[in-house]
């Protein structure tokens, strides 16, 4: 990888979070974790160098990299024809914005597995979850921190918007945990692997995903305060949210980080019924 980046006159930069995986025996345990099956189709989002689709093209169908830089970009199917030749008609490359692609080549995927960097892990995910329905599962590797958000129970102190909204689409939790020496940088905070299995159907609700979501952004964008007051805006008043609240039988003086997700899908229903 190092050897490729010379060639490429590549750096990592810090403006697009790139901390490449160096390690082959951590990419060969991320494919092992993600459960990769000789028949699934993976999105990859931001290969970067490439180590990750390898390991991934060994084991699937096929393999779809997202990439936004353009020096990787051009080079990645040319990494692959020189590395893993007769793996290269299953590869499939988007130069893109993670956050703008809406469709993808070739057949639907099943998988996503990917190195998410730190600064838009959670918007790609999120973003690939509601675009690509077909995604049965996801293992994603980031910053240890929003690992812990992410499969946050309530109740938990770092239990937030990323943990409801990750718990709409599916069930979570931690995969593992990947040391700061396995990446080229070696970057300032630990890594951890989060595993997504999207849920058959998404809660039970008349609300849309986006009246429910909208709920989640107030409850915590106030998070000290009960739902009442956090959710005044929301409703049109604090004696309007309270009424939403008791109508799904959800107290008043409760918090956001205490609520399933639900629990956030009966209080955006019930806004209408008591309106």
């Amino acid at each position: 990888m190092r050897e490729l980046a010379s060639a490429l006159g590549v750096r990592p930069t810090k403006q697009r979070g790139q901390n490449f995986v160096i390690d082959a025996n951590t990419v060969r345990r991320i494919v092992r974790t993600a459960g990769v099956r000789p028949d699934d189709v993976v999105v990859e989002v931001g290969p970067g160098l490439g180590s990750l689709t390898l390991a991934l093209l060994e084991a699937a169908e096929h393999v779809t990299a997202v990439e936004i830089d353009d020096t990787l970009a051009a080079a990645l199917p040319r990494t692959i024809e020189a590395r893993m030749p007769a793996r290269a008609d299953h590869f499939s490359l988007v130069h893109a914005d993670a956050m703008q692609v809406r469709e993808l080549p070739g057949p639907t995927p099943t998988a996503l597995v990917a190195n998410l960097p730190y600064n838009v892990a959670v918007p790609v995910l999120l973003h690939m979850l509601e675009h690509f329905p077909t995604i049965e599962r996801t293992l994603i590797m980031v910053q240890a921190e929003v690992a812990d958000r992410l499969a946050a129970a309530p109740g938990n102190k770092v239990y937030g918007v990323p943990s409801v909204k990750a718990n709409w689409y599916a069930q979570v939790k931690r995969a593992g945990a990947i040391g700061r020496n396995v990446f080229w940088p070696a970057p300032n905070v630990d890594s951890g692997l989060v595993s997504l299995v999207r849920r058959a159907e998404p809660p039970t609700t008349t609300a849309s995903r986006t009246e429910v979501f909208a709920v989640v952004d107030a409850a915590f964008a106030q998070r000290r305060k009960t739902l009442r007051a956090a959710l005044a805006g929301w409703a049109g008043s604090a004696p309007a949210a309270e009424a939403a609240l008791v109508a799904a039988g959800v107290s008043p003086q409760a918090r956001g980080e205490s609520l399933t997700v639900e629990e956030f899908a009966r209080i955006a229903e019930s806004k209408g019924a008591v309106a």
